[in-house]
C-alpha cells in the first residue's frame, strides 16, 4: 500500500500557518496541562483527531506531549563517545530513563551504540564497551520491558572488507557484536520473522508494521544481503502488513556537514532507492550523519536520525547549531500517516521544523523537507 504522499502535502500544506502558530505557542507547556492545551486548539487544525484515533499523549513531565498514534515509535542513534569508550555523555545518560514516559510501542536505534572502528582496541576492550552499553543503556531498557530493535553501525561492528575483499577488516568488533546481541537477542521483546543473520540484517512484525533491518554499517550493501533483502520484502508477510519501514546506519543520500562524501552514504543511490520504492516501503530510518532531517524523495520518506550521543553536526544548507535529538514517531496506520516530534534533548524542547532547509543538496542527489508539524495534544 503506497504512501499518498499528494494528500500528506495537501492536508498539512492547507492549514500550515495555523499548526506552526500552535507549534509556537504550546511546544514549553507541560503534559501535565493537556486541558489547556485541548481548550487552545482551534477547530481549523490541520490535523483532526480522527486521523489519530488514540486520545491520549504521554510524554515525561514538562515536555511537550504530541498527541499519540495508532502506534508510536522512539528513534534514537549515535549514542556513542569518544574511541573505546565505556560510558556515556551525560544526555544520554539522562534520556535513556525518559524514554518509557512516551509510552512507545517499539524503541529503534539506528546504530553506533558502542565506540569501535579502531585497530588498536582489543577484544577485552570491545567486551568493556558492550558492558557498558549494557549497564547504560540495555538494563533500564529492558526492565521497563520495551520492545526494542537496532541496527549495526559502523562504530559497532563495521562491514568493510580487507583490501583482499575475502575478511572484514573489523572482525574482532563483528565477531563481539554477534557474541553480545546473541546472548541478549530475546531482550529486544520482539517476534522474528527472519533471524539467522542477527543482529546484521534480520525482520520482523509488530503490530501489523513489518520491519526489515539491513546492514548498512558500511557504504555498500553485498550481494547476498541484497537478495534476502528482494525476497524479504517481497515476502507475503510483508507485503499483506499494514507498513513496511527499513532500518540501517548509513542513509541514501548525504545531509550533514563533514558527511557529505563518497564513504558516508550509501552506493547504488538509484538502485537501492528503486528497491525500496518497488516493494512500498513507506519509512528509510538511518543514522550516521548525525543531524536530523525528516526528509522524502520521490515516494519514499527519509528519517534522518540525529545523534544523542557525542559529535551532532550541523545541517548543509543551514546555519542552526548541531544538536542532540530523539524523534518520536505516531504513525496512523488506516491512513499510512506518520508524524515526528523531535526533541534537543539539552533545551528538552521541541525542533521547529520550518527552520530546517526546504531542500538539502549533497554529492549524490537531493533531499526534501517533510511538510510536517508538530502535533498539539
Amino acid at each position: 500500500m503506497k504512501f499518498n504522499r499528494r494528500h500528506f502535502l495537501i492536508s498539512l500544506s492547507s492549514g500550515l500557518g495555523l499548526a506552526f502558530y500552535s507549534y509556537q505557542n504550546l511546544q514549553q507547556i507541560p503534559t501535565t496541562n493537556v486541558k489547556e492545551i485541548n481548550s487552545r486548539i482551534t477547530t481549523n487544525s490541520t490535523v483532526s483527531s480522527s486521523e489519530i484515533p488514540i486520545s491520549f499523549a504521554p510524554a515525561p513531565k514538562g515536555m511537550f506531549a504530541p498527541k499519540r498514534g495508532d502506534v508510536r515509535l522512539v528513534v534514537i542513534s549515535d549514542l556513542n563517545s569518544s574511541y573505546g569508550s565505556t560510558n556515556y555523555q551525560t544526555q544520554v545518560e539522562k534520556t535513556i530513563p525518559l524514554i518509557p514516559e512516551w509510552q512507545p510501542d517499539l524503541l529503534l536505534c539506528a546504530g553506533d551504540m558502542i565506540a569501535g572502528q579502531k585497530l588498536s582496541l582489543t577484544e577485552e576492550n570491545i567486551q568493556a564497551m558492550w558492558d557498558g552499553f549494557y549497564r547504560y543503556i540495555a538494563t533500564p531498557l529492558r526492565q521497563a520491558k520495551l520492545p526494542f530493535c537496532i541496527t549495526m553501525g559502523n562504530h559497532d561492528a563495521s562491514g568493510y572488507f580487507k583490501k583482499s575483499g575475502d575478511k572484514y577488516l573489523y572482525e574482532k568488533e563483528r565477531r563481539q557484536a554477534r557474541i553480545y546481541w546473541r546472548k541478549h537477542q530475546n531482550d529486544l521483546n520482539i517476534s522474528f520473522l527472519e533471524a539467522d543473520e542477527f543482529p546484521f540484517y534480520y525482520s520482523f512484525i509488530h503490530q501489523e508494521i513489518f520491519y526489515l533491518i539491513w546492514d548498512a554499517s558500511t557504504f555498500y550493501l553485498p550481494t547476498q544481503q541484497l537478495e534476502w533483502v528482494e525476497k524479504s520484502l517481497g515476502s507475503n508477510q510483508a507485503q499483506i502488513a499494514k507498513m513496511r519501514i527499513v532500518m540501517g546506519h548509513l542513509p541514501l543520500y548525504a545531509v550533514a556537514v563533514g558527511r557529505n562524501k563518497f564513504g558516508d552514504v550509501l552506493t547504488k543511490t538509484e538502485k537501492l532507492q528503486n528497491l525500496l520504492e518497488k516493494y512500498n516501503i513507506h519509512l528509510y530510518i538511518s543514522g550516521h550523519h548525525h543531524a536530523y532531517f525528516p526528509g522524502y524523495k520521490g515516494n519514499l520518506k527519509l528519517l534522518y536520525t540525529g545523534a544523542l550521543g557525542s559529535g551532532p553536526r550541523v545541517l548543509l544548507n543551514s546555519n542552526l547549531p548541531p544538536r542532540n535529538t530523539l524523534t518520536v514517531l505516531d504513525i496512523n496506520k488506516e491512513q499510512n500517516q506518520i508524524f515526528y516530534t523531535t526533541y534537543d534533548m539539552k533545551t528538552m524542547t521541541v525542533v521547529n521544523p520550518q527552520e530546517l532547509p526546504e531542500k538539502i543538496t549533497g554529492l549524490n542527489g537531493f533531499v526534501l523537507r517533510e511538510p510536517e508539524v508538530v502535533l498539539p495534544s
